[in-house]
């Protein structure tokens, strides 16, 4: 992992890079079936369908999940933060994982440990959040609209194209939480086919392209197809002689009926069969941090016309950054304060579980900067964030007092060749009392004074190495106070249109100027050769 000191200084990077040794790429490992060793957690978000699935003597995978060494619990219809389990087709999974609530809601979903659904539990809980996260939507949402090889396109409709756009947004919030598995389970069939081509399409981009298609290189997201199962008896997605096994029916309408659309007790308590031994592998995989599994492709010459198109990738909306609810959100080391040790400046930044926007806790900056001096807050990532599907930045902001002055800061190109952005912020008198939003566009993100191309916007943003909140002054007065973040997001299409501003943003001062008393990220420390100030982070450094 690249040391954090090494991006604000280029001539340590150069000799840190002299000493690392590379290694090997791993070796592919065989498929494991096995049940896991510790009791793991799981929950399972569904509807009816899910709960036949569940059920003791109907499709079994309660019981079956529960041989294998996993604590199920789950989720159904009047369950959650404003009844939030109600929402379960395909477009709802925005409001889940990429709505402006999804901290409260997934907050409430990580800690949920009761029972919905009729199903045998004899394993005592182990404490904890739940570690694995699956979901399905159920069988009206088979009926798919539009054209079998529709793009990903911007909506709330059951349209292919529309479901494709969900999953590529909600696929940018799992690539911040690598420590949850997520297991998307694809809606059974109708036994109506006007739209059933229109599911086998999606269902198949699904399983074999959503993840190349993005690039996406984790080992969190897994696809069981469900739809598939339930389509023919020799349907399959299963692990078959230590391979995943991906058989396409002739048919695209649901094979396992019961009076109505429901799948039936034998289609559910083959997909139980089939199901379970592929989470086994998921989990293995997602554990053992092995390269991703190359994508499934059908078996049989029948499913070639249903095929998706490729098609170039679309934008995500909106992704979390940080909810603050954990101290070292994946692929960081945390929040870590610097501040001007020559100087007498004090800088804290540490999560609060006093006051939060949603959830429980949120970051709370305590700052005292002398005249002239600097101080920050920084999450610097392990490798280079790509929010160029995003807007900009939006978070939520409550201050002790108005008239604070801060920037948040983002860093960005490579970590030999650090580039600066800066905006300034002065908290309000609104902010006291009430949290306030806060949308900033990367537009409006200026290259720093002491940088070349100062004054530039930030174009940059599938490059991002770090973030910071900024504490500077102006040369005679001091600077202190405490401001509170929560909610640190990209801003995209769902934020801008969800957020529901509770007061006036803060004042934004104006950008800084050469001659001027703008408010600058570094304060007095602009003026030192990068060497010096290189120097002073590196000894500096100091928690609370």
């Amino acid at each position: 992992m690249m040391n954090r000191f090494s991006i604000l200084c280029p001539t340590l990077v150069a000799i840190l890079t002299l000493a690392v040794i590379p290694q090997p790429a791993p070796h592919l490992q065989a498929l494991d079936p096995t049940s896991p060793e510790q009791v793991v957690k799981l929950i399972f978000l569904h509807h009816s369908t899910g709960e036949n699935w569940l059920a003791d003597g109907y499709g079994d995978l309660g019981r079956t999940l529960d041989q294998n060494n996993y604590f199920v619990s789950d989720t159904n219809y009047g369950w959650g933060p404003d009844g939030i389990g109600d929402r379960t087709d395909i477009p709802d999974w925005l409001e889940w994982f990429a709505g402006s609530e999804s901290s409260r809601y997934l907050t409430a979903l990580f800690n949920e440990s009761g029972q919905h659904s009729g199903y045998t539990r004899t394993l005592s809980d182990p404490g904890g959040e739940n570690q694995i996260v699956m979901f399905k939507s159920c069988f009206p949402n088979s009926e798919l609209r539009g054209n079998p090889y529709d793009p990903p396109s911007p909506g709330h409709d059951l349209t292919v194209g529309n479901a494709k756009y969900v999953y590529n947004t909600i696929l940018q919030y799992f690539a911040t939480r690598p420590d949850k598995l997520f297991v998307v389970i694809t809606a059974p069939p109708l036994t109506d086919p006007t739209y059933a081509d229109n599911a086998r399409a999606f269902n198949l981009w699904l399983v074999n392209y959503l993840l190349r298609e993005n690039d996406y290189s984790l080992n969190n997201v897994a696809v069981f197809d469900f739809y598939d199962i339930l389509t023919g008896p020799d349907a399959h997605h299963r692990l078959n002689n230590g391979q995943i096994e991906h058989i396409v029916a002739e048919s695209n309408t649901l094979y396992y009926p019961s009076d109505d659309d429901h799948p039936s007790a034998a289609g559910s308590r083959k997909a139980t069969e089939e199901f379970v031994p592929m989470l086994n592998v998921f989990y293995h995989r997602w554990q053992g941090d092995m390269p991703p599994a190359p994508p499934f492709e059908p078996t049989t010459s029948a499913t070639a016309e249903a095929q998706p198109q490729a098609t170039a990738a679309q934008p995500l909306a909106a992704g979390l950054i940080s909810d603050f609810e954990s101290d070292n959100p994946p692929g960081t080391n945390g929040w870590e304060p610097f501040w001007d040790e020559a100087s007498n400046t004090s800088m804290q930044c540490a999560t609060d579980d006093g006051d939060a926007h949603s959830g429980t806790q949120s970051l709370q900056l305590d700052f005292d900067i002398a005249p002239g001096a600097w101080g920050t807050c920084t999450l610097f990532f392990d490798m280079p964030q790509n929010w160029g599907a995003g807007e900009g930045l939006t978070f939520f902001l409550r201050a002790s007092e108005p008239g604070l002055v801060f920037n948040v800061d983002i860093y960005a190109g490579s970590f030999e060749n650090q580039e600066t952005y800066a905006y300034p912020i002065e908290t309000s008198q609104e902010s006291i009392t009430d949290w306030i939003p806060v949308e900033i566009r990367w537009s409006d993100f200026r290259r720093v004074e002491w940088e070349e191309n100062a004054g530039t916007s930030f174009t940059s943003p599938d490059g991002v190495i770090g973030i910071a909140f900024g504490f500077s002054t102006y040369s005679d007065t001091p600077n202190i106070g405490t401001i509170w973040v929560d909610d640190l997001s990209i801003l995209g299409r769902f934020t801008a249109a969800n957020a529901q501003p509770t007061a006036k943003q803060p004042t934004v001062t104006e950008q800084p100027k050469p001659s001027g008393r703008g408010i600058l990220p570094c304060g007095a420390a602009i003026a030192l050769p990068m060497g010096l100030v290189c120097l002073r982070v590196w000894n500096g450094r100091k928690r609370p």
